[in-house]
C-alpha cells in the first residue's frame, strides 16, 4: 500500500504548482497594467506620422514626440513636432 501512496502523492506538487500559478497570474496582471499605458501601435503610430512629414520637410526623429493620455474614458494623443526654421 504504501508504494501505491508513493506515486497518489501530489500534495507537495499541488502547492508548488499553485504557487507558480498565482505568481504567473501577478505578472499577467502587472504586464496587461504596462501594455494598458503604452499601447503596443504608439511606436509604429510615431514612426508612420514621420514619414508623412518627411515627404515635405525635412525632420529626424528626435524631432517627434507622441503622448499618449488615458483618464477614465478620455483619451488624448499628443503630437509634438519641432521644425527647423530652415
Amino acid at each position: 500500500m504504501a508504494l501505491l501512496d508513493y506515486f497518489r502523492s501530489s500534495k507537495p506538487d499541488a502547492s508548488s504548482a499553485n504557487l507558480a500559478k498565482d505568481r504567473l497570474q501577478i505578472i499577467i496582471a502587472h504586464e496587461r497594467s504596462l501594455r494598458d499605458n503604452t499601447p503596443d501601435y504608439l511606436p509604429q503610430l510615431k514612426h508612420d506620422i514621420l514619414e508623412v512629414i518627411k515627404k515635405y520637410v525635412a525632420i529626424t526623429s528626435d524631432q517627434v514626440h507622441v503622448k499618449l493620455d488615458q483618464k477614465d474614458n478620455l483619451s488624448v494623443l499628443e503630437l509634438n513636432v519641432t521644425l527647423s526654421e530652415k
